[in-house]
């Protein structure tokens, strides 16, 4: 087939939806379909647009058999209602020169957020005759107003519009958890309209490590203790400064250290934090190079996962099947009733403690410090439910699948493509 993949976040951006869009568009070229990914030009978690990249309106690249058609976006630092707003609407008005050129797609893959780009994706649907698979990250607006994020009266009637708009038009909705599911069914979306795909991991690069000899530890001083370690994107919804005061609350127990990674410049108000309860037991590190990510992760005893009360109860961090294929233990200081607290319990790997609660994190910990066999016993029940479940392989395969139902469906009869048999 030939796939076109709308993704506004993309390679080489380290977190987020876009190493997933990464792997499966370049799962699918090894499958023998051709990928072509219109995207923006990178620029995330820093929110600048990186050197190599700034200037320019347009560009295109070809990495690893994928076709990247990047365009110019409007982008500033501190995120706001307005700011994003202009920058969505920036990658709307300037994707729509990319995606017309090059080859018609037999299907296109749309990911939301951004929620806007549904309007140029549902529009070359109709100028391809091609189905639009609306690939469901979160659920705007309901998450950004939960959290307080958009307040805004009219622009919440905007963006409940273009939702609305974005599940009509599309073929087909696949989304990343069953928690998504029960929201779009309580909003009137048929249920045949939905597929259900989690995000997956990559469980041969994501994988155990040991600890003995791991090159994070020799380099951080870390030999010798107890590393409890949050790693990923640090912003309203996590609540990090929870994990300082939980490292107050035990910096009676020198083998205990906290490790947080990520974005240097949202360090930096933790760092005032450590300062002000004189913390030595915390290392504030930025991200590191996505190929050390396996070493990074096999160097923690614990990994964590950071929610706060108000966050919707269907969020799904990805950080959660990482964790789990890593072979370490979680604690996830999340909301009880939430699709994150379901997937750790019914994964086996790890605890849930009521979020913003220090002192619960603080014994939390604990407890797995002091009982080192229930803590080898949640890393190995997780790994093992990371290979069933979240493969990559097997959501490659799901995806892949889905392309030839939509495409082979009787609305869209004229672009059908015949399935290749699986041994090809």
């Amino acid at each position: 087939m030939r796939i076109l993949l709308y993704s506004y976040n993309y390679y080489p951006e380290p977190i987020g939806i876009a190493p997933l869009m990464t792997e499966l568009a370049e799962g699918l070229v090894k499958r023998g379909h051709e990928v072509r990914v219109v995207t923006g030009m990178p620029n995330y978690p820093q929110r600048q647009i990186y050197p190599e990249y700034k200037g320019k309106l347009f560009c295109t690249e070809e990495r690893n058999g994928v076709i990247i058609q990047r365009s110019c976006i409007w982008i500033r630092p501190k995120p706001g209602l307005l700011t994003r707003m202009l920058l969505d609407g920036s990658f709307v008005a300037s994707s729509i020169f990319q995606a017309l050129k090059g080859w018609r797609p037999d299907v296109i893959l749309l990911t939301i957020p951004p929620l806007p780009i549904a309007i140029p994706a549902s529009l070359l649907g109709a100028l391809y005759s091609c189905p639009v698979v609306l690939n469901l990250q979160d659920i705007l607006p309901d998450a950004a107003v939960h959290v307080g994020l958009l307040k805004n009266k009219l622009a919440i009637c905007v963006f409940e519009a273009l939702e609305k708009y974005a599940y009509r038009t599309a073929h087909t909705i696949s989304v990343i958890t069953d928690g998504f599911t029960e929201n779009l069914l309580k909003k009137g979306v048929s249920d045949q309209k939905i597929r259900c795909i989690p995000n997956w991991v990559d469980i041969k690069f994501i994988r155990p490590l040991p600890k003995a000899d791991n090159l994070f530890r020799q380099v951080h001083h870390l030999q010798d203790k107890f590393v409890v370690m949050y790693s990923g994107n640090i912003a309203l919804t996590q609540g990090l400064d929870t994990v300082i005061h939980t490292a107050d609350r035990l910096r009676h127990i020198p083998d205990i250290v906290f490790v947080i990674v990520g974005e240097a410049k949202a360090l930096d108000a933790l760092w005032q934090l450590c300062v002000e309860h004189q913390l030595e037991n915390v290392l504030l590190l930025p991200f590191q190079p996505r190929e050390q990510l396996p070493e990074m992760l096999a160097a923690a005893d614990v990994g964590l996962v950071m929610q706060k009360h108000n966050v919707v109860a269907f969020n799904m961090p990805s950080k959660i099947q990482v964790l789990l294929a890593s072979g370490r233990p979680i604690i996830a200081s999340v909301p009880a009733s939430g699709t994150a607290a379901r997937a750790i319990r019914q994964s086996g790997g790890g605890v849930v403690v009521e979020p913003e609660d220090p002192e619960l994190l603080a014994t939390a910990i604990v407890d797995l410090y002091e009982n080192p066999t229930k803590t080898e016993l949640f890393a190995q029940q997780g790994r093992r439910y990371a290979v069933a479940q979240y493969s990559f392989e097997q959501a490659l395969g799901r995806y892949e699948d889905l392309f030839y139902e939509v495409t082979t469906a009787a609305d869209f009869p004229s672009r059908a493509v015949p399935k290749l048999n699986s041994e090809n």
